[in-house]
């Protein structure tokens, strides 16, 4: 797979996501919404970091299952039942990222809900990834 990120000039410079992603590949895959639950099914993490940290590890584990990488992400939505705290915590929230996924960042976007299906759930990540 090959994927080039935009990010055109005429638009704000992008911190911790790519305004674009163009991608070639044969196979797409789609990951299903990831909250920070362990192998039990139990939610674990009492903050916001400690839970997108599991997040998005769980959203990685499903990526290499099907023989994926970081990198072939093309598209991340994050949903948080409070992005008030997500932008309190974009610091650490980008230092994680960079850890677990690299520092290729795909398109994205923060979503604030109601709640998420596990009630204990702070955040969930979802998304799309082209491999080739």
């Amino acid at each position: 797979m090959t994927a080039e990120r935009v990010n055109p000039p005429d638009l704000s410079p992008p911190a911790g996501f790519s305004h674009a992603v163009v991608t070639t590949g044969s196979r797409v895959v789609f990951l299903a919404g990831q909250t920070a639950l362990d192998g039990d099914g139990k939610v674990v993490g009492d903050t916001l970091p400690e839970q997108f940290t599991r997040a998005l590890t769980n959203l990685l584990t499903a990526l290499r299952a099907v023989g994926g990488a970081p990198d072939d992400l093309a598209r991340v939505t994050v949903y948080a039942t409070d992005v008030a705290a997500y932008r309190e915590h974009a610091r650490e929230l980008g230092r994680i990222w960079r850890d677990v996924a690299g520092r290729d960042y795909p398109a994205m976007a923060v979503v604030e809900v109601v709640r998420l299906w596990d009630e204990e759930a702070m955040v969930e990540l979802d998304g799309f990834a082209v491999l080739p």
